[in-house]
């Protein structure tokens, strides 16, 4: 069998080209003009089938023509987006949202405080220290000093059981490949400690506060620094004031490429416990060395691979761990490290009907994060699992943090909604009180939009959830602009949380609407693998499902609607507008994965293939090729109108998987809608990603959207806020978001 793609015309020194023939979409062929794009002539061979692959030269991101083909795609999206006037108005509408005061959830270590802190549009947040919640902080380190552009991002940080020092690590323009630096926290100067390719890791101190573990790759070559294949990663321990070379190796699996190392040391300092992962399945392997005996080894203490194990702290030799095994909702279990065996495992927190995300022990009581209908809920029991008390939630949203260690007696957690900034809150553990720490203010009043969850039924008849933010006093006639997003995938939990871009949408008009599909977590590991592998469609079914939902009842149109996801999600928009182009006006794929043939062949991407699958796997093959974004796309096609993001050095979803969609679905349009590609320089996959590029991306979405959606027509809800809305042309839009871990 061969699969064969249309013709494009060879040429970059053009500024534009022809287009397709129009075959019956509506509102006749396109006009618009690309940059015509050369083929080559490349084939692979899979299991009997051949795929061409003409646009593979664009896998290159250093060649000249590749580069020149950047430029021009650039100058064309450009072009096109300098065209709608509303754009600068959404811009300073964003930038006045964008523009309040936030802060991360505090930690207490070695008797001080940490938390950073934005004034609003500072491009990375600063981090702070201070010995009393009462005392004036002390900034310890400002990222935005380490680049003019703020383009360095803090990566992680930890600090040592004395508070004497702290571990930072930074990200240069979105890389995921991190340096650690060590900061005395007393002076505030940096030591002369520095630690260079690391990629996926913490950072863990020994208990005495002489050095650290942390994970590495060897070093890669130049060329193949943002795009070779990263495997074999070592767990290291490095003594403060020595050079990275002296740093001990404390365990590696020669024989297992694959492996990823993450470390912890117990808070009594007696225990280094190794938690190995395989790419990003959720399975986990645990491992633990005494510390404090003499000439120990590292031990196997959970290697069946079988379950996801994560370890929450320990008493003496028996060990915490939230797991889902023989629970796929999770649990919480006690195992004895002198006895290991399933069959002497004591559980303390028996399987609930809710899915338990995350647990820690405070105030020596486990405090227990769990996910009903994919909004938070939070527990407390004691050490032996008896019910104390719930923590009282503000409402329908989402809350994290609760850290500590097992003699404090508070801790700190965050709580937002769509609609509720990201509040900080302490809570006393012996009162179960929880009192406001900050309080951000932010340029809009909550009480004038509204939230409601539904369920829909998916094309096999699975209930699945979504989320309908908007205005009060929405009017279901079908005309409203809406935004669908969705990610499902990797046991990545979406719920609800505050976004400004979000806000500026629905404050337009738009109704924004969050889908929770299968391949995410919000329902446990039986909801996470529905969605993986030979199941993936499913993924695609649910929000397929959840855009028929919307329109069969009057909240939006094909006219109307949008879609947009990054990442997992930008695979999602892929793969669904190529499945039904017919449902939506506009589509904004995010850093996506969109040629799943090859996407392990490029730095992290192997680790993806306990979700998708692989192309070197014959029965893979089949259903990757079903759906894969690239190959699904289709000469003579009625395309919604779609603009593509993406970034230079993103190195978790190398460009090129960018750069081959968008090459390809210009050539095959045959509607009038535009195909535009957005590619970001000085930056990556989207951590970290400086406020300024975000809310410079934010506007051309929305702007993008606006056109396209015919949001400035008469009869349409809202629009852009009339203080800064100009008078308007009309052209198309369209926006997105972005995800997540190692993963992606």
């Amino acid at each position: 069998m061969h699969i064969r793609r249309a013709t494009l015309a060879l040429s970059l020194l053009a500024a534009f080209g022809g287009s397709a023939i129009a075959q019956n979409c509506p509102g006749g062929a396109s006009a618009f003009q690309y940059p015509l794009t050369k083929k080559v002539d490349q084939q692979d061979n899979y299991h009997g089938t051949t795929i061409a692959d003409p646009y593979r030269w664009l896998e290159d991101a250093n060649s000249a023509d590749t580069k020149a083909w950047v430029e021009a795609e650039n100058k064309v999206t450009q072009a096109y987006l300098s065209q709608i006037p509303e754009r600068e108005a959404i811009k300073t509408r964003l930038t006045k949202l964008w523009n309040f005061e936030r802060f991360s959830v505090p930690f207490k270590e070695g008797g001080r405080y940490f938390y950073s802190r934005n004034d609003g549009l500072q491009n990375q947040s600063v981090l702070y220290t201070v010995k009393s919640l009462g005392d004036t902080p002390r900034m310890l380190l400002d990222p935005n000093a380490l680049a003019a552009d703020g383009t360095v991002a803090l990566a992680g940080l930890a600090v040592s059981p004395d508070g004497k020092y702290l571990a930072y690590s930074i990200a240069a323009s979105g890389s995921d490949w991190n340096e650690i630096k060590v900061r005395d926290i007393e002076s505030g100067q940096d030591r002369t400690d520095h630690i260079k390719w690391v990629k996926f890791s913490n950072t863990a101190w020994a208990h005495d506060g002489s050095g650290f573990y942390y994970s590495r790759y060897d070093e890669p070559t130049e060329a193949a620094k943002l795009a070779g294949v990263n495997y074999f990663q070592k767990l290291y321990f490095h003594k403060l004031g020595t050079d990275q070379s002296a740093d001990v190796l404390v365990y590696d699996r020669p024989d297992q490429k694959d492996w990823g190392f993450g470390a912890s040391v117990t808070d009594d300092g007696r225990y280094l416990v190794i938690s190995s992962s395989q790419g990003t399945d959720p399975k986990k392997r645990i491992f633990y060395k005494d510390v404090k005996a003499k000439n120990a080894k590292v031990v196997g203490l959970l290697e069946a691979f079988d379950a996801d194990y994560d370890f929450i702290d320990n008493d003496g030799p028996v060990f915490y761990f939230r797991t889902d095994k023989n629970a796929p909702k999770s649990r919480i279990i006690a195992v004895d490290v002198r006895k290991p065996a399933p069959a002497d495992w004591k559980e303390i927190v028996a399987e609930a009907p809710q899915t338990l995300t995350g647990a820690s022990i405070v105030n020596k009581e486990l405090v227990l994060n769990y996910l009903t209908d994919a909004h938070s809920a939070v527990k407390i029991v004691d050490l032996k699992g008896k019910p104390l008390r719930e923590v009282s939630l503000p409402g329908i949203g989402s809350a994290g943090g609760f850290g500590g260690k097992r003699a404090d007696t508070e801790t700190f957690y965050s709580y937002a909604s769509f609609t509720t900034p990201s509040t900080i809150y302490r809570y006393d553990m012996k009162t179960g009180q929880s009192s406001v720490f900050r309080q951000p203010k932010v340029d809009f009043d909550p009480s004038a939009y509204e939230t409601r969850q539904e369920f829909f039924t998916s094309k096999d008849g699975t209930r699945v959830p979504l989320f309908i933010v908007s205005k009060k006093g929405l009017k279901l006639d079908g005309s409203n602009p809406t935004y669908l997003y969705g990610y499902g995938g990797f046991n990545i939990s979406l719920t609800p949380s505050f976004s400004v871009a979000n806000l500026a949408w629905v404050e337009m008009g738009g109704v924004y609407v969050m889908a929770n599909l299968r391949g995410g977590g919000e329902y446990g590991e039986a909801w996470h693998k529905a969605g993986t592998k030979l199941q993936k469609q499913n993924v695609f079914d649910d929000f397929i499902g959840a855009a028929e939902w919307l329109i069969a009842n009057k909240v939006t149109s094909p006219s109307r609607l949008s879609i947009g996801g990054g990442s997992n999600g930008g695979l999602l928009v892929g793969a669904t507008m190529t499945q039904r182009p017919d449902l939506f006006a506009a589509a904004l794929p995010a850093v996506g994965v969109m040629d799943m043939l090859r996407f392990h062949k490029f730095t992290i991407g192997w680790a993806w293939t306990s979700d998708y699958g692989s192309s070197d796997n014959a029965d893979e093959f089949q259903a990757l090729v079903k759906y894969s974004p690239l190959h699904n796309l289709k000469p003579g096609s009625c395309y919604p109108a779609t603009m593509i993001t993406t970034a230079d050095h993103d190195d978790r979803v190398v460009p090129a998987h960018s750069f081959k969609f968008a090459a390809t679905a210009q050539a095959d349009q045959a509607g009038p809608a535009p195909i535009l590609i957005r590619i970001e320089t000085k930056a990556g996959h989207g951590a970290g990603k400086p406020t300024s590029k975000q809310i410079d991306e934010v506007a051309d979405k929305w702007g993008f959207l606006y056109r396209t959606l015919g949001m400035g027509t008469s009869g349409m809800a809202g629009s852009v806020p009339a203080s800064a809305a100009p008078a308007a042309p009309s052209v198309p839009s369209a926006a997105g978001a972005s995800n997540a871990a190692g993963a992606h």
